[in-house]
């Protein structure tokens, strides 16, 4: 019975948070001084999944043979220093803002998927693990935590939203859940809250964890919720179970964010401006990035936005799931559909958060798994007359706006086929390192649940060369 009224508070990561196999989390010390605030409160991650071609985009090479380089030119930017792809044009106005980072090395044990989002999201390259078991390599309750999830656990508590919140979309589909977007070992209350959206309604933004259903009311909700603390304290006099005071802790905090009017506000793109609107796209990732720019106004310490693709209109088109893992007709699908989205939402969004006075104080970090080979021809798509690109995870480009990221400025560099980092290597621990350091997060030292110390970033020193 107990669980019957339990399970509309316990429909997500937001129910059984705090738990580990029955145990809390331990954390650090409530002595522990809290580390000095950074320049950025709070940070936006636009995660180009399936693998962005960083030879098209941000690291062209024009004087690489024609099986390299393909047909897009590099175009003058607002910024001397920065050359981007002619099919950014707006972002081209942007740069100045910019700081493009063309030699990371993020090369994994699977040139694949699966290891190039636990890296690039973690820190932390991938282990024998994903090479043995390969795309049935789950998320494990033992891995290296999320980005977000640091900065979430490290971070004052929002007073009325999660302090990591992911969208449009959990990536990929199950059983195949990438690995990297959680918290695990630092405890699942760390995970962030997923918010879904879809390309049939790009508007409408929806918490499954945060929704009433049933016929349930706020009224009712708060009566029942009352009543399962009755419930619960009869049973932690008998248990003595410390984790039911850290279940309750967090099931008091579902209710809170259900019934507050700041919560549902903070979702509802509807409140923006036509204008607005269309200058970030009217699709689902576009207005994915006006929702991260609207709870950054809301103080959310970590916002995520997983490019959500179509299938619909490109698996077909580009060899896969229909988002940046163009393995047929690279070309033609960023041309056509997928730089267009990109250049018109993430523009807008570097541009709105600069009126708005908020730059300065967000870090925005644009990456991807992977970049693409840099030989055109892909065996799974004809080859060269396939025109794709296959999987590349030897490097890549970053790239780092706002929050103490001094603009308008290339670091880096990869080879003349942008096979590999040339110059000023780094590797994606740096980049990770640097998200720290502009959150103002000294302290990287976690507890496990035996009290005993860890590091949760080692070698991930910040490139500080950026600032």
């Amino acid at each position: 019975m107990t669980m019957k009224r339990r399970q509309f508070l316990v429909a997500s990561s937001l129910g059984f948070a705090g738990l580990k196999f029955g145990q809390p989390v331990s954390a650090a010390p409530k002595t522990q001084a809290a580390p000095p605030k950074g320049k950025a409160k709070s940070t936006i991650l636009f995660f180009l999944c399936g693998g962005a071609s960083h030879m098209d985009m941000w690291d062209l090479k024009p004087n690489a043979p024609s099986e390299y380089r393909g047909p897009f030119s590099p175009i003058a930017t607002s910024a001397p220093g920065v050359r981007l792809c002619e099919h950014l044009p707006m972002l081209a106005q942007q740069a100045h803002h910019l700081a493009v980072v063309n030699s990371v090395g993020a090369t994994v044990n699977t040139n694949d998927h699966h290891g190039g989002y636990y890296y690039n999201l973690t820190g932390h390259a991938p282990d024998r693990s994903f090479v043995t078991l390969g795309n049935n390599r789950t998320p494990f309750p033992d891995d290296w935590p999320f980005m977000g999830s640091v900065v979430a656990s490290k971070s004052t508590p929002n007073p009325d939203l999660p302090n990591a919140i992911t969208l449009p979309h959990k990536p990929s589909r199950a059983p195949y859940t990438r690995p990297g977007q959680f918290a695990a070992r630092i405890g699942v209350e760390q995970d962030p809250l997923y918010v879904m959206g879809s390309n049939e309604e790009p508007l409408k933004f929806l918490a499954p964890s945060l929704s009433l259903e049933g016929g349930i009311t706020p009224e009712r909700m708060t009566t029942r919720f009352s009543l399962l603390k009755e419930i619960d304290a009869a049973r932690r006099s008998v248990e003595g179970s410390a984790s039911m005071d850290v279940l309750q802790q967090h099931q008091q905090r579902a209710l809170n964010l259900i019934l507050s009017s700041k919560t549902t506000n903070a979702f509802d793109v509807s409140q923006e401006s036509p204008a607005l609107q269309e200058r970030y796209g009217k699709t689902v990732n576009g207005m994915s990035l006006l929702l991260a720019r609207r709870l950054v106004e809301a103080e959310v310490p970590f916002v995520t936005v997983f490019w959500k693709g179509d299938m619909t209109k490109l698996a077909k088109k580009c060899k896969s799931a229909g988002s940046w893992d163009t393995h047929g007709s690279n070309f033609e699908c960023l041309k056509e559909n997928l730089l267009p989205e990109f250049d018109r939402a993430f523009s807008a969004l570097v541009e709105d958060l600069a009126q708005r006075g908020l730059l300065d104080e967000t870090l925005l970090l644009v990456t991807s798994e992977m970049g693409r080979k840099p030989k055109i021809g892909d065996p799974r798509s004809g080859g060269v007359t396939g025109a794709g690109r296959d999987h590349w995870t030897h490097c890549l480009t970053d790239v780092l706006a706002g929050g103490g990221i001094q603009g308008g400025q290339t670091y880096g560099a990869s080879d003349r086929y942008g096979e590999y980092p040339l110059e000023n290597k780094v590797t994606p621990a740096n980049i990770t390192g640097t998200v720290y350091n502009a959150m103002g997060i000294n302290d990287l030292m976690a507890y496990d649940k035996l009290g005993r110390p860890y590091h949760l970033l080692d070698g991930g020193d910040p490139i500080t060369a950026l600032f």
